[in-house]
């Protein structure tokens, strides 16, 4: 029996869910929500990753400036390791807008990872 908090809305059911042979049993939900949150949780949990990422012009400062970035989707939880190694190796050289992307996350998962700011390089 695994102990979960759903977040699927306010709520934030407490949830006792269990995988026996692939039967699922939930209690503690709401509603269907929680059924469909704790099956993820217990068969492929999902998370949405957000870090940062180096800029360029850092070395040429005192000033270490960083870029945050998120996944542009969910991406498996077991795979966040993964892609927190492929971030420390990027380094962005050239101006950034909110939403363009940095990284494609292909070899480690499917998303890319995205600016959640602008940086204009001045």
């Amino acid at each position: 029996m695994k102990q979960l908090i759903c977040i699927t809305c306010p709520v934030g059911c407490k949830l006792e869910a269990a995988l026996v042979n692939e039967e699922l049993s939930v209690a503690g939900h709401a509603c269907k929500r929680g059924i469909d949150f704790a099956m993820a949780e217990l068969t492929a949990p999902m998370r949405t990753l957000c870090s940062t990422v180096r800029i360029a012009i850092a070395e040429q400062s005192e000033v270490i400036f960083m870029l945050p970035v998120r996944t542009d989707r969910e991406i498996p939880k077991a795979a966040i390791i993964d892609v927190m190694k492929l971030l420390a190796s990027i380094e962005v050289t050239q101006p950034v807008s909110c939403g363009d992307t940095i990284a494609s996350l292909v070899p480690v998962c499917e998303g890319n990872m995205i600016a959640t700011c602008d940086f204009p390089f001045d």
